[in-house]
Parts: structure tokens; C-alpha cells; sequence
């Protein structure tokens, strides 16, 4: 059965209409609606929520990743620079950060936002110190893709992107690619983690070095991936559109194209929770998971905790 839960009209009249442009209350978080290259904000709760006007960046936005606890974005410009900025009460501050230059292939925020990963293919740079102190280190090698098919697919063009995560202290880097997932290291060091088959999402849980590895089917859990690293593995996993964690670190949640599901870590229990929406991702928002893409469509987001799944409108003439 699939689980639909409406909009609350009246809330969503009380907040649209409060005061244009400047609306106070609660907040779901940000994204970028890349129908109108716009980052925007969503104001209210699940449930009762709507989409609001173009957070303004100074700037024309191409693209822009934004923090679960949304409190910094990256963006990328029109002419390919980086940006970092702040983002509080709707509004966005830059934020200057030096060494930060073209787009790279990946931008990725640690479960916490305290880092991010700039992935850019045979290398890595890990901001951290975010929001307020940004410190940006030197680049780290990624090893190389090993076995013939992850060759044949780099050679050919026709490999898929890695799923990339980074630890909240912006120590660790997880790469999963079509035959293994590698572990890169700050200030330098790298090594494989597990193999791969057929690709690998790749999770660290908030505050520490444990890490969540779907691939081949199996769900691993990695408790502390620095050091002994001991492994869990639980059949019957399918995590095509993603991978992440609670913001507890209790839950760790797998994105189908349809459904998502929620495992818990304390009782290796898991449920499902459909959604009226093809899911194009799992992306932390504080409490919750955006499950897809700001479009003409609307917006729907995953409350784990209780198992449902709502929808946050699109902006009229989206």
C-alpha cells in the first residue's frame, strides 16, 4: 500500500501568506531546483510545507549541494567557480575559502555538514571546519580502478559515478565504484575496504568512523573503518538510489526506485515505506531524507522515524 499524506492547506496559506518574502517559523531545510537554477527553502514541516522563492546567492547557480543540517551549501556559477556560503533564517552569506577552484565531478556533505568532499575523479579535497571555518586541504589520490570490467568501463566512458561520503571529521573518504569501495585517508594514505559487484553505495554514520556499505545485495556495517574495522553483513539489501544514516546514527536508510527502506542498527529490523515518486536519491535534511529532485513534480521527503513519506508542492508554473 502506498502511503500519501496531504498538505495542510490552511498551515500552508498561514505560511505563504504571513508575509511575502519574509516569512518566519519552522524550517524543513534547502535545496536547488534546477528548473529555475534557484536554491530555495523549504518552510515548514513535512506535511505542511511549501517551496519558497529564490534564496539569492549573488549569483547565477548551476548547481548547489546544501548541508543536512542546512546550514551551508556549495554552489557551483554559471562560469563553473565554487562557492561556499552560509545559509540562516532564508537568507545566504558567502563565505571565502581559499584554494577552492573549478567544479569538480562530486560534491558531498559529511552526515553532520561539519566537512564535505570535492570528488574530481584520480582525486579528492575535504573541506572542513564547516560552516564558519572553512579549511580546505590539498588534494588526496584516489587509487585506481582495478579488474578488467571497472577498466573496460573507465576506458569506454561508459563507468557510472562513484558514490562518495566523508567523515565528519573529514579524515575518511569512501569511494564505491564497480569493483571495490577504497578508503582515502587525511593527511594522506589509502587502501581497499571491500570489494565491489556491479557498484557500491557508501555511508559514514554522524560523529565517528563507522561506515554502511551496500553492494552485491549484502548491507555491511563497518564499526570504525580506521581501525580493526569490524564487519556485519546482512543479506536482502537493495540500495540503487543511495545510502544514508539517521541523523542518530540508529537508522540506516536504503533508497530503491520506489520504496525506501529503514534498517534499524539495534535490532537489525528493517521496513519498507513506498512512495508515490520514482526516488532519485536519499539526502539528509535534518531529521529526514529528500527522496527526490525539485521540479515541476512535487518534493517528497522520508520521515524514517514514523515510516511515511510527504510531499512538499511544486512552486505554481514550475
Amino acid at each position: 500500500m502506498r502511503l500519501r499524506t496531504p498538505v495542510f492547506a490552511s498551515l500552508i496559506c498561514c505560511l505563504a501568506y504571513a508575509q511575502t518574502g519574509n516569512v518566519a517559523g519552522p524550517s524543513a531545510g534547502y535545496l536547488f531546483d534546477s528548473s529555475a537554477n534557484a536554491l530555495r527553502q523549504i518552510r515548514g514541516i513535512p506535511g505542511a510545507a511549501l517551496m519558497s522563492d529564490a534564496v539569492d546567492l549573488g549569483m547565477s547557480a548551476a548547481g548547489a549541494v546544501v548541508a543536512p543540517r542546512g546550514d551551508s551549501a556549495l554552489a557551483v556559477a554559471a562560469d563553473g567557480s565554487v562557492h561556499l556560503f552560509q545559509l540562516a533564517n532564508g537568507a545566504a552569506t558567502e563565505i571565502a575559502v581559499q584554494g577552492l577552484s573549478g567544479a569538480p565531478s562530486r560534491m558531498v556533505f559529511s552526515p553532520s555538514g561539519s566537512a564535505a568532499v570535492l570528488y574530481r575523479g584520480n582525486a579528492v579535497q575535504i573541506l572542513r571546519g564547516l560552516p564558519g571555518s572553512p579549511d580546505l586541504g590539498q588534494p588526496l589520490p584516489v587509487p585506481a580502478v582495478s579488474g578488467a570490467t571497472a577498466q573496460a568501463a573507465a576506458a569506454t566512458g561508459t563507468s557510472r559515478m562513484p558514490a562518495v561520503a566523508v567523515s565528519d571529521d573529514g579524515t575518511c573518504v569512501l569511494i564505491g565504484r564497480e569493483t571495490s569501495v577504497a578508503l582515502v585517508q587525511y593527511p594522506g594514505g589509502n587502501r581497499l575496504l571491500t570489494d565491489a559487484h556491479g557498484g557500491a553505495q557508501v555511508a559514514f554514520a554522524p560523529g565517528g568512523h563507522d561506515a554502511a556499505v551496500v553492494t552485491g545485495g549484502t548491507l555491511s556495517i563497518f564499526q570504525d573503518v580506521t581501525g580493526a574495522s569490524t564487519r556485519q553483513d546482512f543479506p536482502g539489501a537493495f540500495a540503487p538510489g543511495g545510502l544514508a544514516f539517521s541523523a542518530d546514527g540508529g537508522k540506516v536508510v536504503m533508497a530503491g526506485l520506489r520504496t525506501a527502506t529503514v534498517w534499524d542498527r539495534a535490532t537489525s529490523d528493517s521496513k519498507q515505506v513506498e512512495c508515490d515518486c520514482r526516488i532519485d536519491g536519499i539526502t539528509p535534511m535534518g531529521s529526514w531524507f529528500r527522496l527526490n529532485e525539485a521540479g515541476s513534480g512535487p518534493v517528497w521527503i522520508l520521515d524514517a522515524a514514523a515510516g511515511k513519506v510527504y510531499f512538499v508542492p511544486a512552486r505554481p508554473g514550475a
